[in-house]
């Protein structure tokens, strides 16, 4: 997001080694074999970790992860020296020094947090032989890499948005704060609505608060079903507080002036909330699909490892989405005083706000952006259809009931969340209906999120069980 008034640079000068001329040929076939041996030997303990069945282990396991690790450190940095080497040209685009910066920093945190993880892993096996597998057990291991991943991934994106902002071209004017308009709200009800949305705020953090605290609290919970309904629980607070504490303290103050750093980071956090909401619902109705279509083998499918790998593959997923968007949003031109006809700095908007072009932002949203529209939405139809296949070879009322209450609620949800992106990001309002797309983001942004906690709890038998346990243990007098 970078202001008007700007000169254009596209490349930067790499120096490369000190090297004098005669020796890079030398040089170049030491690093090239260096390189490959890297790759190759690498690629190989992954390899042999994944296939040789005693090496099933934890430790085996996090040496795999610094393997791949290891493999795209070195990728990132040596085949374009080589290639520099060789052409005699020292030159890397923009694109490609700030991709660099990402990927560096990512997998060197990554080197370090694994390392630490194994050093971990051996003091375990060391000072505590006899609950060593107690300790590190599958799902503890997938955690800690996870963790790693994630970790990694914040400490890049940061500091790549952060050098970002450095290394814009020069002679440009400050944009320091972008205009909110807000919601198109007459003056004497603004307070009517600030008490509305403030209600609806509380509802959505109070109500999915309460959904985690049952599914960690109660045992019979502990189920994939519950499990991804507490990341999506998770992930709607989070959705929703990116943008309505900021809007209702714009309301109050009647200041609507929102920081770049504000701006730029609700683009990326509701692109990355956004994007999480749409795989988790996806993997539930694929959850959904394997316990009424493969019912005996469920228990075998849906094991820990497999539902925790499906919510990473959602938040890794997710933030790659976010952060690709994010970067090309940031090398926008905008004009001083840009004004923003949103309550939130919401990337269609956003892109329509900018004074340079934006064709390939769009180009973006509507190629790779819509997979990621269509796919999990066309997985969510087919697992439907699927089961109503199966269950209407059978018919039974009982069965049918069952799928209804099993399957009835996450498909309300998915038609509601699914029905506003569209109407706001792919079938946009004209000019003169704005306020239509505004309506369509709060469906999405405050009234889904807020909705989820009554559509999956006080229609769902086991988390009303769970809530009456936790109401009967206050009431029952301890004894002594």
């Amino acid at each position: 997001m970078r202001p008007g008034n700007q000169s254009s640079m596209s490349e930067f000068l790499l120096l490369g080694l000190p090297v004098p001329p005669e020796q890079q040929g030398v040089l170049f076939a030491l690093f090239l074999g260096m390189y490959l041996t890297t790759v190759l030997g690498n690629l190989l303990i992954i390899l042999l970790v994944r296939l040789a069945s005693h090496l099933h282990t934890p430790m085996y396991f996090l040496l795999s992860h610094l393997a791949l690790s290891d493999v795209s450190l070195s990728s990132i940095t040596v085949p374009k020296m080589l290639t520099n080497m060789q052409r005699q040209c020292q030159s890397i685009t923009y694109s490609g020094c700030i991709s660099q910066v990402y990927f560096f920093i990512l997998f060197g945190c990554l080197d370090s947090f694994l390392l630490a993880v194994m050093a971990y892993d051996r003091y375990v096996v060391i000072c505590h032989p006899l609950h060593y597998t107690s300790i590190m057990r599958d799902e503890v291991c997938i955690l800690l890499v996870v963790g790693c991943w994630l970790s990694s991934c914040a400490l890049a994106l940061m500091h790549t948005l952060l050098a970002n902002q450095l290394m814009g071209p020069g002679n440009q004017s400050s944009v320091s704060e972008f205009l909110l308009l807000g919601l198109p709200i007459p003056p004497e009800q603004q307070g009517m609505f600030f008490a509305l949305f403030l209600g609806m705020y509380l509802t959505t953090v109070l109500g999915n608060l309460l959904i985690i605290l049952l599914i960690r609290r109660d045992s019979h919970l502990h189920t994939p079903m519950y499990f991804f309904l507490s990341h999506l629980a998770l992930s709607d607070i989070s959705f929703a507080s990116i943008t309505v504490p900021k809007m209702l303290t714009n309301m109050q103050s009647q200041c609507r002036s929102i920081t770049y750093t504000g701006c730029v980071s609700q683009v990326f956090f509701i692109v990355l909330f956004g994007c999480l909401d749409s795989f988790l619902l996806a993997v539930m109705a694929y959850d959904r699909y394997e316990a009424i279509c493969h019912p005996l083998h469920y228990a075998s499918i849906m094991r820990d490892e497999v539902c925790i790998l499906l919510v990473v593959g959602c938040w890794l997923s997710s933030s790659a989405q976010a952060l690709l968007h994010t970067l090309l949003v940031n090398q926008l031109s905008f004009c001083v005083g840009t004004t923003i006809p949103h309550f939130f700095c919401d990337l269609a908007v956003v892109l329509k706000s900018s004074c340079s072009d934006t064709s390939l932002n769009e180009l973006l949203i509507f190629a790779e952006g819509g997979l990621v529209f269509i796919l999990p939405l066309s997985g969510i139809l087919g697992s439907y259809i699927r089961m109503a296949v199966i269950i209407l070879k059978v018919p039974s009322l009982k069965r049918v009931s069952k799928a209804l209450s099993t399957c009835g609620s996450h498909l309300f949800v998915v038609l509601l969340y699914y029905g506003t992106i569209a109407g706001v990001y792919y079938f946009p309002s004209s000019a003169d209906s704005k306020d239509k797309d505004i309506i369509a983001s709060v469906m999405y942004m405050v009234v889904t999120p807020m909705l989820n906690p009554f559509i999956y709890s006080l229609r769902n038998n086991d988390m009303k069980r769970a809530l009456q346990k936790i109401f009967r243990a206050k009431n029952t007098p301890s004894c002594h």
